[in-house]
């Protein structure tokens, strides 16, 4: 495969986001009265999108009567912070400095809030994707291919001309219901079993083994 375009997941892809999510979700569940959760829970957690994740951080009984609180609690906590611990993956900035280099284009396809993630894409890659889509009205959240799709024509490239990078099995399922090739990032959040059992093409050790899909 010769790919012409690379789509990224964002959360554990190409950005460590988890410190700021904890932080933020921590905040908003202290304020409601509930207690942190440890950080490494929070890597099964998140990849879903806003509503989901305060799905999860809530318990069952007071879920109904604390979400609307905690989501918006959450949505300030994480507009002053979301570039505060946050760090670029290792190896992800040189390989989309060479994958830009050799014509690829480059997009990045997330659950998260649309403006949260065109700001820290910027923030830490700036210039470097040539399109961001994040969760918006209308456009529905992964593994729904629609926003695939819509990216995929906004960087010129058919389905079968992308390559699709995500470390978890939302993204493995989206990318084959897009008809791209989907990729496991196994630096992510998520295994690379849970990476394999949904269909991946491939499971990747680090972001350098993406580079062999420009002639294969």
């Amino acid at each position: 495969m010769n790919a012409k375009a690379f789509i990224f997941d964002l959360d554990g892809t190409i950005l460590d986001t988890l410190p700021d999510l904890a932080d933020s979700l921590d905040a908003a569940l202290t304020a409601v009265g509930l207690p942190a959760i440890p950080l490494e829970k929070y890597k099964i957690m998140v990849g879903d999108g806003l509503l989901k994740l305060i799905e999860r951080a809530l318990p069952d009984e007071r879920r109904a009567e604390l979400a609307e609180a905690t989501r918006l609690r959450f949505k300030a906590e994480y507009a002053r912070r979301r570039c505060a611990r946050t760090v670029p993956c290792p190896g992800l900035p040189e390989v989309l400095a060479a994958l830009a280099a050799r014509g690829r284009r480059l997009g990045v396809l997330t659950n998260k809030d649309h403006d949260d993630a065109q700001t820290i894409v910027e923030h830490y890659y700036p210039g470097r994707f040539q399109a961001v889509l994040g969760a918006a009205a209308g456009r529905p959240p992964k593994p729904d291919p629609t926003g695939a799709l819509e990216l995929a024509g906004l960087l010129g490239a058919t389905p079968a001309e992308v390559v699709y990078v995500g470390d978890s099995g939302v993204d493995m399922t989206l990318g084959l219901r897009a008809g791209f090739r989907p990729v496991g990032a196994a630096w992510g959040y998520r295994s690379a079993a849970e990476l394999e059992a949904s269909g991946a093409f491939a499971v990747v050790a680090a972001p350098t083994d993406l580079l062999k899909f420009l002639a294969s």
